[in-house]
């Protein structure tokens, strides 16, 4: 069994505050240990399952967050941002037979995280088909283009929630609330525990609910913040402003969805 994993970081037990998922903070040294850790006892689950190959992808930020030494000696890590359209998800094919996700976050708008976004603070809202999406949501359509279904996740309640409407037979492990500026949190010993146990039940039963649903096509429509930003990337071939801060782009391959977001947000 071939596992990928996508490892986010303001969804990780105890992060509370940006200067815990900064590398320029002076907090963020201890609470990158804390990332590792979920990601740890993600692998260490896939392997009681019987994952022979483990792929993850550090997907927070520079991506280059995770303590390397302290992963599995048979993992292999992608760092860095390779500048394609796979973003977050890059390093998956049609080789891989599930996708696990750790560290995830509720979307720009939401309530559920103080850390709540999409992609960047520069965007206030993402929406595909109508619906609110979250780094989640347009990660699990990556996976689900390359025919890997989407097995794990963990994260706050609200991102949680997101995943099991959009993908039901996924399993989650809901390590925080937000309420305001705070955060109601499992503790990092009890969120490893549950993560390295949730994953191997997962990864030991059948996948097929853990796929979106599929769609003849695509609309996408990212809000900015600001009207600057709208203008600037209405001209990719095919964006259309949408009012003054935002912009849709239309496309039938979700792959030309994710080449479109990819230049829309950078």
């Amino acid at each position: 069994m071939k596992i990928f994993l996508s490892a986010d970081m303001e969804g990780t037990a105890g992060i509370t505050a940006w200067s815990e998922t900064e590398p320029q903070h002076a907090d963020y040294a201890a609470f990158r240990i804390l990332m590792t850790d979920e990601v740890v006892a993600a692998c260490e689950g896939a392997r009681q399952a019987g994952a022979a190959t483990i792929v993850v992808k550090d997907a927070h930020d520079s991506g280059r967050n995770l303590l390397v030494d302290r992963l599995p000696a048979d993992v292999t890590i992608v760092r860095g941002w390779a500048g394609h359209p796979d973003g977050m998800m890059f390093g998956i094919d049609d080789g891989f037979d599930a996708a696990l996700y750790t560290g995830c976050h509720a979307r720009a708008g939401a309530e559920g995280n103080p850390l709540a976004h999409t992609t960047t603070t520069r965007i206030a809202g993402v929406t595909l088909n109508g619906a609110p999406a979250s780094e989640f949501r347009l990660n699990a359509l990556c996976a689900a283009r390359y025919g890997v279904p989407s097995g794990f996740i963990s994260g706050d309640r609200d991102i949680c929630a997101e995943a099991r409407a959009l993908v039901p037979g996924i399993d989650v492990v809901e390590t925080m609330t937000g309420t305001g500026f705070a955060t109601t949190s499992l503790v990092p010993a009890r969120a490893t525990t549950l993560i390295r146990d949730t994953v191997a039940r997962a990864l030991s039963r059948p996948m097929e609910g853990c796929f979106p649903p599929k769609a003849d096509g695509y609309e996408l429509i990212v809000e900015f913040r600001s009207p600057n930003d709208a203008y600037r990337v209405q001209w990719y071939p095919g964006a259309r402003l949408h009012g003054p801060c935002r912009v849709a782009f239309a496309a039938r391959d979700y792959f030309e969805i994710q080449r479109a977001y990819m230049f829309l947000t950078r």
